[in-house]
């Protein structure tokens, strides 16, 4: 008997290619129920749905689909490491929403967290730092307590195969060539001479790596480590906020770095993923850009003829603050309500895949803290993804506290509509926030090479 049907009913559940590819149709009668979908995944959400109708369901026809292919989350366990559990925790959660994309973004400044085969001291060296960053860093506040982490092979497959049980594709990240302080304290010689630790402070290193043959040699090896590790299509290689202060080449050496790891990964049958700076001085063909400096570059992206992903920040990134109460743990960026967030609605184009909402860990120190940060604002961004363009917030609202009684059960440590709890503060930690028009002025000036203005 399938989960959520009355007792004696029988559920007949087949494949149906007249149904769209992650859709369902559930008939129920008194008799039984039949649940068709279009492939496995639709199948899958259609048992969410029968177990959420409750024991006996009630009769008539549920038809249903998403709107958008790619409804996902990034994830930034470079910043904060999250054991595995934590991380398999994350992918039940981010399933039962119907969200099918885990973006892990697995190394940065900050640490490096995945093994690579013949390069041992990105794990022994570059996965630890001394201290950690407490609060914005305006502040200049440290703890004194080392920190780090990583997964080793058979950690990524056992998350990559979970993942794939409940029909979510993680597609992974390793930020090059900027982001890459970690690797550089590792092997000095990846860098332009620097040599120093891994980075404890918050913000963008200048140290970035090389561009010699045997860095970018490197490259390839973690890119083939990826590939061998992750089947998703899209291998991400960020590509964000990368200073040119070590290079004597300027921008240009960036775009024709870019190019190359794309010439080597469609080698392996697979497909670039980079941050909106790819688009400075073209992104190679087939690459799929997400948008997240504003609203701006998906325009671009979609423009130049890229297939996009939006994730803007000021709409969709879920550690700024999600309203002006004091309580508010580490308060940064600009106000990001769940209205916000339900509210966002991506350009109109068949370019674009879908929506992502992005959640940097800076100062979620650990599950607890990234559960209270995303939820209830991905319950929002999951009806974005999944229901149709015309969406009222007062109905979602109305259904909203039904669902949390879901999460109550399954013990998310969901922000509470009433606001934050005394124990969610942060003090020791301090925020930074932002005002809108000041970041979109910012947003602006950052997407100046996107339009040609002169910076």
């Amino acid at each position: 008997m399938e989960p959520g049907t009355a007792a004696g009913a029988t559920v007949d559940a087949r494949l149906d290619p007249d149904v769209p590819p992650e859709g369902y149709v559930l008939d129920l009668a008194p008799e039984g129920v039949v649940l068709r979908g279009g492939s496995e995944a639709g199948l899958f959400y259609g048992r969410q749905t029968l177990a959420r109708l409750g024991s006996p369901p009630p009769c008539g026809r549920v038809e249903d689909a998403p709107r958008f292919a790619w409804r996902g989350v990034m994830l930034d366990v470079a910043r904060h490491f999250m054991p595995v559990p934590d991380v398999l925790r994350f992918l039940d959660l981010i399933a039962f929403h119907r969200l099918n994309v885990l973006h892990l973004h697995l190394t940065d400044d900050q640490g490096w967290r995945i093994e690579v085969p013949g390069w041992p001291r990105l794990t022994s060296v570059g996965a630890w730092r001394s201290s950690t960053m407490l609060g914005s860093r305006v502040h200049g506040r440290y703890d004194d307590q080392p920190h780090g982490g990583f997964y080793t092979t058979d950690d990524l497959r056992e998350i990559v195969e979970y993942a794939a049980e409940r029909h979510v594709t993680v597609v992974p990240e390793v930020d090059m060539p900027g982001h890459m302080q970690a690797a550089i304290a590792a092997y000095p010689r990846l860098g332009n001479g620097f040599d120093g630790p891994v980075r404890t402070g918050w913000g963008i290193s200048t140290h970035v790596l090389n561009l010699s043959p045997e860095t970018l040699d490197f490259c390839r090896r973690v890119l083939d480590h990826l590939c061998d590790v992750f089947p998703s299509e899209l291998i991400g290689i960020g590509g964000d906020e990368c200073p040119t202060d070590e290079w004597p080449g300027g921008r240009e050496l960036q775009a024709d770095f870019t190019a190359r790891m794309a010439e080597h990964l469609a080698g392996r049958g697979r497909r670039l993923f980079g941050w909106d700076e790819i688009l400075a001085g073209g992104a190679p063909d087939g690459a799929v850009v997400a948008a997240w400096r504003g609203v701006e570059p998906a325009e671009a992206a979609i423009r130049a003829g890229h297939r996009v992903v939006c994730c803007p920040d000021v709409k969709l990134y879920l550690d700024y603050r999600q309203s002006d109460d004091p309580g508010e743990p580490t308060p940064v960026g600009t106000l990001l309500t769940l209205e916000d967030v339900h509210a966002y609605e991506p350009p109109d184009s068949p370019l674009v895949l879908g929506v992502q909402a992005n959640i940097w860990t800076e100062h979620m120190e650990s599950l607890r803290r990234v559960e209270y940060m995303a939820f209830p604002r991905l319950c929002a961004l999951a009806e974005v993804v999944w229901g149709p363009a015309g969406r009222d917030f007062a109905d979602f609202a109305a259904r909203l506290p039904g669902h949390l009684e879901r999460l109550d059960a399954l013990g998310v440590n969901y922000r509470p509509l009433t606001g934050p709890r005394p124990g969610d503060a942060r003090p020791g930690a301090p925020g930074h926030p932002r005002e809108l028009a000041d970041r979109l002025a910012e947003l602006h000036e950052m997407t100046a090479d996107l339009r040609g203005d002169q910076a």
